[in-house]
C-alpha cells in the first residue's frame, strides 16, 4: 500500500513538473496572470472591509473573526483548485475519448486525470489568503496556543479535502451524464461563497444544507466556534477530519463510475 502511494506521488510530481515547465516557457504571461489573479482575489478582502466599515459586528462576529473565516476558506479552495482542478474539466476528457486511452495505460486513471491540469494561477489566491490571514491573526483576540494553531491547520486541511471531494463528486457524475454537473458545480462554488462568512449568519436553511447535503459545517462552522472561544467543546477541532470520510464516499462513487464506464465512441 505504501509503495503504491509512493508510486502515485512520484507520478503526480512528474505530471506537475511537466505542466510547470510548459507554463514557465511564457514567463511574462505567467507573471501577468498571477498579478491579475492576485487583484481579483484581493477584491474579496476589500469588499469585506467595505461591509464592516458601517458595522462593528455581524451577528456577534467581529471583522477579525470574519476575516479569519474568509482567509481559511479562500486558502482551502485555492489549494483544492491547485490539486484537483482537472476534475472540473473531466466531462471534456470523456467527450474527447481521452479517458479511453487513460484506461488502457498501466497507470492509475485517477492520477492521470489529476495530472492533466495544475492551476498555477491559484498561487496568487494562496498568497492573498496568507496576507489576509496574517491580518486576521494580528487583529484577533485569540490566544494562539498550540491547540488553536492546530485547529486552524485542521480547518485548512479539512476544507481542502472537502473541496477536492466536491470536484471529484462532480467528475464522478460525468460518467452518467457526460455533461458537467451543473447543480453540483453550483453547490461547490456556493459552499465557497457562503463559507466566507460564519454559516449562522445566513440562517437555519443554509446551515442545514451545509450540514446534511454538503458537510461543510464540519470544516468551517463547528471548528470556528471553538477557535473563536464561543464554545469549550474541544472535539469541535477534530470535526474537519470528517472531510476524509466524505472524500472516501466520493471516491467510491468514482470507482463505481469507472467500473460502469461506457465509451462515448469519440
Amino acid at each position: 500500500m505504501i509503495l503504491r502511494i509512493k508510486r502515485m506521488l512520484r507520478l503526480y510530481i512528474m505530471y506537475v513538473s511537466v505542466i510547470v515547465k510548459s507554463t514557465m516557457q511564457y514567463k511574462l504571461s505567467f507573471v501577468l496572470m498571477l498579478i491579475g489573479r492576485f487583484m481579483v482575489s484581493f477584491t474579496g478582502f476589500v469588499s469585506l472591509a467595505f461591509v464592516f466599515s458601517g458595522f462593528t459586528d455581524i451577528k456577534g462576529y467581529s471583522y477579525s473573526d470574519v476575516l479569519l473565516c474568509f482567509s481559511i476558506v479562500q486558502m482551502s479552495f485555492a489549494f483544492a483548485e491547485c490539486l484537483g482542478s482537472s476534475f472540473k474539466v473531466f466531462s471534456g476528457i470523456i467527450r474527447s475519448g481521452e479517458f479511453d486511452r487513460m484506461l488502457i495505460r498501466p497507470r492509475s486513471p485517477i492520477m492521470q486525470v489529476i495530472g492533466t491540469k495544475f492551476e498555477l494561477g491559484r498561487l496568487a489566491a494562496i498568497a492573498t489568503a496568507i496576507v489576509t490571514l496574517n491580518i486576521g491573526i494580528r487583529e484577533s483576540r485569540i490566544d494562539w496556543g498550540i491547540s488553536n494553531v492546530m485547529t486552524m491547520v485542521s480547518m485548512v486541511l479539512g476544507g481542502t479535502i472537502l473541496f477536492i471531494a466536491l470536484f471529484l463528486l462532480e467528475a464522478a457524475f460525468c460518467f452518467f451524464t457526460i455533461e458537467d454537473g451543473g447543480i453540483l458545480h453550483m453547490l461547490t462554488y456556493g459552499a465557497r461563497e457562503h463559507g466566507k462568512y460564519p454559516l449562522d449568519v445566513y440562517g437555519k436553511g443554509i446551515k442545514s444544507i451545509c450540514t446534511y447535503i454538503i458537510p461543510y459545517t464540519l470544516v468551517q462552522y463547528y471548528p470556528l466556534q471553538y477557535l473563536l472561544g464561543k464554545t469549550d467543546r474541544w472535539y469541535y477541532a477534530l470535526y474537519p477530519f470528517g472531510a476524509f470520510l466524505f472524500l472516501g464516499l466520493c471516491y467510491t462513487l468514482w470507482l463505481y463510475g469507472v467500473r460502469n464506464y461506457k465509451s462515448t465512441g469519440s
